[in-house]
């Protein structure tokens, strides 16, 4: 179903059985903009085990809507910016770096880290937070997380608000490796100068070789030249590269974990995620899409949407894949605040 609307059927039942806080007021369905910098109330790290350590945060309302904040990448990390789609006088805003990316330890480890772990990490998180359920909040690989986990664990989902939508099949895979290029062509002649030409037809085999290899005068390079690629191509309009490719760290992060999800094709059977929407189809969703997305194209987010009885489409008529682009992330706010409308009880909209 593409609508302008948004889903508004959240159990009410369930904000007055957490005993959620009434300080939940101005939650507007108009506001375009992300709401001022916070800082967390609580933060820590979590063993799960196989040599990982995950470092996560909460901020916002801690009596307040649970919402799991599940970044791109894999390998990108949360960045403070994120917690800014949330009114934090309504969530309980939790981020979390998942394996081998951001703050959480080993940095760009691939060992023990596939979809499966990172489902199991974020239940485990989820338990030892005590919380019921929550809110799945996430784009690009996100979204893609965010689905995993649902559908392997839709009692502890209230809903899910998804954002240039990745389904983790080999046509999308082909496509970030070889097709986006063809919009941002300087940018593909870069990331395959990288690359020797008697192995340009097998970019992903080739890239892989580097970014494992010890030396970092081999893998830095690579991770560089694969991380600059994806960030010139995710905006409608130029924006110049991330800040955080200042970070060989970040970098390396971004490219190795890629690529090795890219080469077991996300850890997922053939078009998994759609096939199995049945588990979550009872549960509302509201997808944000940039009509430009050249990194995950609008026809994924179209295919969801047929598949999902129920859900919505936004389509942001001037954006591209990042979530930072004004359309995108004005939706991405009013998104947020009409879910978090649909569960408080009615009596607190119309006090």
């Amino acid at each position: 179903m593409i609508d302008d609307s948004l889903p508004t059927s959240l159990d009410v039942s369930y904000c007055r059985t957490q005993n959620l806080s009434p300080d939940l007021a101005s939650v507007g369905t108009s506001r375009r903009e992300l709401y001022p910098p916070l800082d967390p109330y609580a933060d820590g790290w979590l063993d799960v085990g196989d040599g990982h350590t995950l470092y996560w945060s909460e901020s916002g309302n801690p009596d307040g809507i649970p919402v799991v904040f599940l970044h791109g990448g894999p390998g990108a990390g949360c960045v403070a910016a994120y917690r800014r789609f949330f009114n934090p006088r309504l969530w309980r805003i939790v981020m979390v770096d998942q394996r081998g990316a951001g703050r959480s330890r080993p940095a760009a480890s691939v060992e023990a880290n596939t979809t499966q772990h990172l489902v199991a990490d974020l239940e485990q998180l989820r338990a030892e937070r005590d919380i019921d359920r929550w809110m799945l909040f996430g784009g690009s690989w996100g979204s893609t997380l965010a689905l995993a986990y649902g559908q392997a664990h839709p009692d502890q989902c209230l809903g899910f608000i998804l954002r240039g939508v990745f389904a983790g099949t080999r046509p999308e895979i082909d496509w970030f490796m070889t097709g986006m290029g063809q919009f941002f062509p300087e940018a593909g002649d870069a990331f395959r100068e990288e690359i020797p030409p008697a192995e340009h037809s097998d970019m992903l085999a080739a890239y892989w070789r580097r970014l494992t290899d010890p030396n970092p005068a081999v893998h830095v390079p690579a991770g560089r030249a694969w991380a600059i690629y994806e960030s010139s191509c995710a905006a409608l309009r130029a924006r110049g590269i991330d800040i955080r490719l200042g970070s060989d760290k970040f970098a390396v992060s971004v490219a190795r974990l890629e690529a090795h999800y890219f080469r077991h094709d996300c850890f997922l059977q053939p078009d998994q995620l759609i096939a199995n929407i049945d588990r979550i189809a009872h549960l509302p969703c509201h997808v944000v899409q940039g009509r430009y997305d050249i990194i995950c194209p609008p026809v994924t987010a179209q295919r969801l949407v047929k598949a999902w009885p129920g859900a919505t489409l936004e389509m942001i008529e001037d954006a591209g894949h990042s979530a930072l682009e004004p359309g995108i992330r004005a939706a991405l706010v009013r998104a947020a605040d009409r879910f978090g409308q649909s569960v408080l009880p009615e009596r607190l909209l119309w006090s």
